[in-house]
């Protein structure tokens, strides 16, 4: 590569020391000369190992530049960033401490940008559970599934091509410059809104699936249930500002939870409403099994039988509670 930039390597992070061992390492195997790369890790005041981990990493790995900055704040945009802030590169690849980048990651994202690609350039994960239990991996499959996800393309097989939005992404400093730096208001579905600005910038969020990563989900019902509230809790204030950013995938949980409640809700009164719920429960379930069974058979593994159902379940109706709360305060406020 004639002209090799150099590159920050950007990660919010609060209590990963389960995970942030394994992105460090991988990011030492870039193929990416390690002299052009400096990684900034702005840490929201971790209560575990995580600075334990990653002061040994330093200790033992002098030829990766890493520092860490402390996130006062303590939310996701703003330590992306204080991490932008502190940083030096010309192209900055913002990384999650939940991730492992393949080696050739950050070479292709540079080789991406210097063929101008895209103005934010990404790519696609490879899922993998939290932990080693068959709840974990259920996650794992359900987080990847289409059932899902929707039709999220950096999940599933994607084809290279501009697209809504990218995990992570990796874009050059001059965008900052052009459109701002991550919206601190909302404390999730940042990447979204930012993909949206350069979008309506008249730039382009490319997908590259040659750039890969493995990306370890959450390792319990209870952290998926979490994620996913706070998913759509701030999905809907994002969509206050851009709803012409809606799509089909992120309206269905939110319909889906508030017609269940609407049917539980007059159940209680009409017999046609129970049957009604009854309805929708089979067909729901009924499709979720049969998803979970096809699964279960593909991969000998059993417990996706049930295991699949019970975490898509999970994330449908956290995000869709989520997102319905969130339109309810807001009214609330407003009035």
């Amino acid at each position: 590569m004639p002209d090799q930039p150099f590159v920050s390597i950007i990660i919010p992070c609060y209590n990963e020391e389960a995970t942030i061992h394994k992105l460090l390492e991988a990011l030492r195997l870039q193929t990416y000369p390690l002299a052009k790369l400096e990684v900034v890790i702005s840490d929201g005041l971790s209560t575990d190992h995580t600075l334990a981990v990653i002061a040994a990493f330093q200790k033992e790995h002098a030829d990766l530049a890493v520092r860490v900055v402390q996130n006062q704040a303590r939310t996701i945009p703003s330590g992306v960033n204080q991490a932008i802030r502190e940083s030096r590169g010309e192209i900055i690849v913002r990384l999650d401490a939940h991730s492992m980048p393949i080696p050739e990651y950050v070479e292709r994202c540079v080789q991406a940008h210097q063929s101008g690609k895209g103005d934010n350039v990404g790519g696609v994960w490879e899922i993998r559970p939290g932990a080693d239990t068959w709840i974990a991996e259920s996650i794992s499959f359900a987080a990847a599934h289409p059932l899902g996800v929707g039709d999220a393309m950096y999940r599933l097989n994607a084809k290279p091509g501009a697209v809504d939005t990218v995990p992570f992404g990796s874009f050059r400093r001059s965008l900052i410059q052009k459109i701002g730096t991550f919206d601190e208001t909302l404390l999730a579905n940042e990447d979204y809104e930012f993909n949206t600005r350069v979008r309506e910038s008249g730039g382009v969020v490319w997908l590259d699936p040659a750039i890969r990563s493995v990306y370890f989900s959450r390792s319990t019902l209870k952290k998926l249930a979490e994620q996913y509230w706070r998913y759509g809790f701030w999905k809907f204030k994002m969509l206050k500002r851009y709803p012409h950013t809606l799509r089909w995938r992120q309206a269905l949980p939110p319909v889906f939870v508030l017609i269940l409640l609407s049917l539980i809700v007059l159940s209680l009164m009409w017999t046609f409403a129970q049957l009604l719920l009854a309805l929708q429960l089979f067909a729901y379930y009924f499709v979720l099994g049969a998803a979970g069974l096809h699964l279960a058979i593909k991969t000998r593994k059993g417990f996706l039988l049930w295991g699949l159902p019970l975490a898509i379940t999970t994330m449908h109706i956290t995000w869709g509670a989520g997102f319905l709360w969130s339109g309810i305060t807001s009214l609330f406020k407003n009035g």
